[in-house]
């Protein structure tokens, strides 16, 4: 057994300063908010989302369905989870109201910062900014909550949710390593 280090960028974001986007979601997309009988759909959009991306090495659990589930199954129960931050994405994949879940965040309260827990977006889905809906909507309940800042941690690698970020307002706080351990070939 060895381990190998995965730089994580802790970031931060006033969210008195939050601006809300002007523009719709795409023809076809919507948002649903929590409910506890979609936790399998939470479970199933992360999966997809995760499981061919860096992040699954740094988690595995986000690159096994089980594992996913599990994970999804721990966040709600925390007694920090926000369920007015917790949001999926779904298309209407045929214009009669057949739902495709297609992205996913979570929201929880950690020292009275609202911290946000794997946005997810599968890969057919992306590039329509779902990502940023779906972060707006959480960011969005951590102000209703009475929350003034809201906190997230992204993988180094992933220079796409970085500049989404970024360009949101987050900043970056710090760098922080996370060991994994991996089995030698």
């Amino acid at each position: 057994m060895g381990v190998m280090y995965y730089k994580r960028f802790r970031m931060e974001l006033d969210l008195r300063k939050l601006v809300a986007p002007k523009w719709d979601l795409p023809a076809g997309y919507s948002l649903v908010s929590w409910q506890e009988d979609l936790l399998w759909d939470h479970a199933e959009v992360k999966y997809h989302s995760f499981r061919t991306e860096s992040d699954a090495n740094v988690f595995p659990c986000l690159g096994d369905r089980q594992g996913c589930l599990s994970l999804m199954s721990e966040i709600s129960r925390k007694e920090s989870f926000l369920p007015g931050a917790t949001w999926l994405a779904r298309y209407d994949t045929s214009h009669s109201r057949k739902w495709e879940y297609c992205g996913t965040i979570q929201g929880i309260q950690d020292a009275g910062i609202g911290s946000i827990q794997n946005l997810g977006v599968i890969p057919e889905h992306r590039n329509q900014r779902l990502g940023t809906f779906l972060l707006f909507k959480s960011l969005a309940a951590f102000r209703d909550y009475g929350l003034l800042r809201a906190q997230l941690e992204v993988t180094a690698r992933n220079a796409g949710a970085i500049r989404l970020y970024e360009r949101i307002g987050f900043t970056k706080l710090r760098a922080v390593y996370k060991i994994v351990e991996v089995s030698h070939a």
